[in-house]
């Protein structure tokens, strides 16, 4: 098992915070990620409290999600009774090439220990598109501290490296979305 060490310590609640759950435009995000495909599986890596597959769910999608806590995974199950819930780290993702016609990972990618191996591992379960939502390159009082974030060139370099060429950049108020199609 890896150490991730960056990986968020906070409580539950400042999670699923509104002032949160605002900063992260859900419903924007959701509509960006589903632009242009036809998904019916979503793979929330990361899941955490589980607020992305909770969100994809409510659009209609199958979705399961991995998380390196069996504490996150216990709130995710709540929120997402439906959804299928597996301990796991984003660099060993323990389903079948091309499950699922999305992998997101929200706030994810900057805690990996080997973000290449994670955008590599989602890729390969992938059918239509890798999802990547990081916090700016700019320090904020919400969010990771700047040297846990990841810049643009990062991003788009480790999605090179992981068999993902065309990465498509959106910056949000207080996001970055990156797509990569299959």
């Amino acid at each position: 098992m890896h150490h991730h060490d960056r990986r968020f310590q906070g409580m539950v609640e400042r999670l699923r915070s509104p002032e949160r759950l605002a900063l992260m435009e859900v419903d924007r995000v959701v509509d960006l990620c589903l632009q242009h495909i036809q998904a019916a599986s979503l793979l929330d890596v990361g899941t955490g409290t589980a607020v992305w597959a909770e969100a994809f769910a409510a659009r209609g999608l199958a979705v399961a999600g991995v998380d390196v806590s069996a504490e996150m995974l216990e709130h995710a199950r709540r929120y997402v009774p439906t959804g299928r819930f597996e301990l796991a780290a984003a660099e060993t993702l323990p389903f079948d090439a091309q499950a699922f016609d999305l992998v997101f990972l929200g706030h994810v990618l900057h805690e990996t220990d080997d973000p290449v191996r994670a955008l590599s591992e989602a890729r390969r379960v992938s059918r239509l598109r890798v999802a990547v939502l990081e916090w700016p390159y700019r320090q904020e009082e919400q969010g990771p501290p700047l040297e846990h974030r990841l810049r643009r060139e990062q991003v788009e370099g480790f999605a090179r490296s992981a068999g993902l060429a065309a990465v498509q950049f959106t910056p949000l108020d207080h996001m970055d979305l990156y797509l990569m199609p299959i």
